[in-house]
This record gives structure tokens, sequence and C-alpha cells, in this order.
């Protein structure tokens, strides 16, 4: 029988589980067993096969905890969770493991799933990992607003969505830094290699448009128009997402201007073609331009900076992982009011 890996605390002495962690194959296509071996008392790797994977952890010690999940490129997979002294709790998640790791033009990473383990006071008591049945997926399809950042200080909001979703639900990040719509299409490593991926019943999340600077109209259109073809002919439900604002404020404290607004050097108001397909094509829209500058707006011009890279790079575009997370919390919103998933598997 394959046992799962268990951790105890710093010294990762091994644990019997409670009936909620009970013994259960650790993966798929393996031929060595998950053991303790594959952890240290911050992090864990374990030696699996591309796929979607069900993780359990156990949280607590005998002094008060607080802890937080990542892993693969950057990814939050559980938010920081607070557990008092000598108590436990016990959360799922399911992660997506592939190659490459983060961005498809990226490199490959590390393989198999790795996990780290962070927050104000981290205690992983138990960790187990099998392979996910019949787990539900969120593709996404994004510049660098929405991808797996690979590093400091960056993060997309995707990045940031799985800590959102509750074990059955995972996000498959496919998002690229620098794509437009003309070349996620035109790059091989991308359109050509994640539609065949896409399997009936998934949900496909698309936000292209702070890249599409010199794409005309008629262009952009169709091309959004190819993805909803593409995403429908699998059997995948496409879901229409306009873009982040751009911090870049009016006088009057406002975004009512091209640059924060995406529209492009030919007059191209990205959103409002977004929104058009979206009704033309009868594709679910969430409308991340409206929520973000709503939000903005309402943090003002000094607030709003810690949002985005503005007080690290002076960057007005790219989001922090504060930013990121709050962004991600939006599309989380905007999932359950359209009930595109279902609320037993989202964390509010």
């Amino acid at each position: 029988m394959r046992r799962f890996t268990a951790l105890r605390g710093a010294t990762l002495t091994a644990l019997a589980l409670s009936t909620a962690l009970t013994a259960a194959p650790a993966r798929a296509h393996t031929a060595r067993p998950l053991g303790i071996d594959h952890c240290t008392a911050t992090a864990c790797h374990f030696d699996v096969p591309p796929g979607t994977y069900d993780v359990t952890v156990r949280l607590g010690a005998a002094t008060a905890s607080a802890t937080r999940v990542t892993g693969e490129t950057r990814r939050t997979l559980l938010p920081e969770t607070a557990v008092p002294a000598g108590g436990h709790a016990t959360r799922s998640f399911t992660v997506d493991v592939r190659t490459p790791e983060g961005e498809p033009t990226g490199p490959d990473g590390t393989p198999g799933l790795d996990l780290a383990l962070g927050g104000s006071a981290p205690a992983l008591d138990a960790i187990r990992v099998t392979p996910a049945g019949h787990a539900r997926r969120i593709l996404l399809i994004g510049d660098s607003t929405v991808c797996d950042q690979p590093a400091d200080p960056y993060s997309g909001w995707g990045q940031q969505l799985p800590q959102y979703l509750r074990e059955g639900l995972s996000v498959a990040n496919h998002a690229d830094s620098g794509e437009s719509t003309v070349t996620y299409l035109q790059d091989p490593r991308l359109w050509a290699a994640v539609r065949p991926l896409i399997r009936p019943g998934d949900l496909v999340l698309v936000q292209l448009a702070h890249n599409d600077k010199t794409t005309d109209e008629a262009t952009y259109r169709a091309n959004l128009e190819t993805l909803v073809a593409g995403i429908r002919d699998r059997g995948g439900q496409p879901v229409l997402v306009t873009p982040v604002v751009r911090r870049w404020f009016n006088a009057d404290g406002t975004l009512d201007n091209d640059t924060a607004l995406l529209v492009n050097g030919l007059g191209v108001d990205h959103p409002a073609v977004i929104r058009s397909v979206a009704a033309a094509e009868d594709v679910p829209l969430i409308d991340l331009t409206a929520k973000t500058k709503q939000l903005v707006e309402s943090l003002g011009p000094e607030a709003s900076k810690a949002l985005y890279l503005y007080n690290e790079k002076r960057d007005n575009t790219h989001t922090s992982v504060h930013g990121a997370t709050v962004f991600a919390g939006l599309v989380r919103d905007e999932l359950l009011a359209r009930h595109l998933v279902p609320k037993g598997r989202v964390r509010v």
C-alpha cells in the first residue's frame, strides 16, 4: 500500500493521522511512494508527473500558529490560516502540476510538485497528496497582469486565484507576459499548445488587451472570436475578462483616460470590444475593468499605489502580491455572482 507524506512540527516525526486524513494512494504512475524524506520543516517536494493533485494539510502546533502555503511558481494555494495553541485545522486544495511550471514560454522549472510554508508562524502537522479524480479546472489565458510571475515583487491575479478555491477546483494558469491576442494565437507554445488541453466542462478565462497596442479593432475582435470558438470546440466554457486598469489618474482623481482604460493608439477601446464580443457570442463576461476602476478610484492616488508596483518600480500597470490578491478576489466574486463555480468550492 502506498503511504502519504506526514510531517510533525520542526522535527518531522511520523504521525498517524485522524480519520480526516486516512491513508490513501499517494499518486498515479509513480513507482516510489511518497515519504517523509520529501519534506523539510519549511517545504515539501513530491516527485509526481504532470497532472492535477488534491492536497490535504493539517495545521497547528503546541503554540499558536499562522500558516500560508504556496506552490510551484509562487502560486498562493492557501491563505494564511491561524490556529490557536494546541489546536488543529484541516484544509484541502487542488493544484495543477505542469511543464513549464509557470509561464508557457518560460523555463521548465522543477519537475514534480513543490510546496513552501510561509506565514507569520508556520506549523504544518500533516500533509497528504493524492491524484485528483474529477476536479474541475479554470484555465487562464492572459498577459503579465494574469500570469504566474517568476520573481518578486511581481504577481499576476491568476497567481493568487488558487487561494480562493477549495479541493475539487484548480487553476491552470497559461497566461504569459507580453502577449497580445495576435501573439497568443501565433506562438505555437501558447494557443496551439493550450487548446488541446481544454476538457469538456473546463472554464477558460481570457484576458488579453494590455499588449494589443497596435491591433486594429477588426483584428482584435476576430482574435477574440477565434479564441471563443476554439474553447467551445473543445467543450470548454469561455469567459471573457476585460483588463485590469492602469493606475493613471486625471487631475480630478478619476481614471477616465485612454491610458488607464486600455484604449490603444489606434483608438480601439479594448474593454468595449470585449463587452461587445461577449454579448454577440453569448459568453459570460467578467468586467474587471469596471471593477478595478471603481476600486482604484475609491482608494485614490496615494493608497492605490500599494495595489501596483509604483513604490518599488514606478510601475502603474503590474500588480504587487497584495494587488494581485485583491484583484483575484474580484474575479472570485464575479465567478460566484455569475454561478460559474459552485459556492462549496470557493473560499469567501
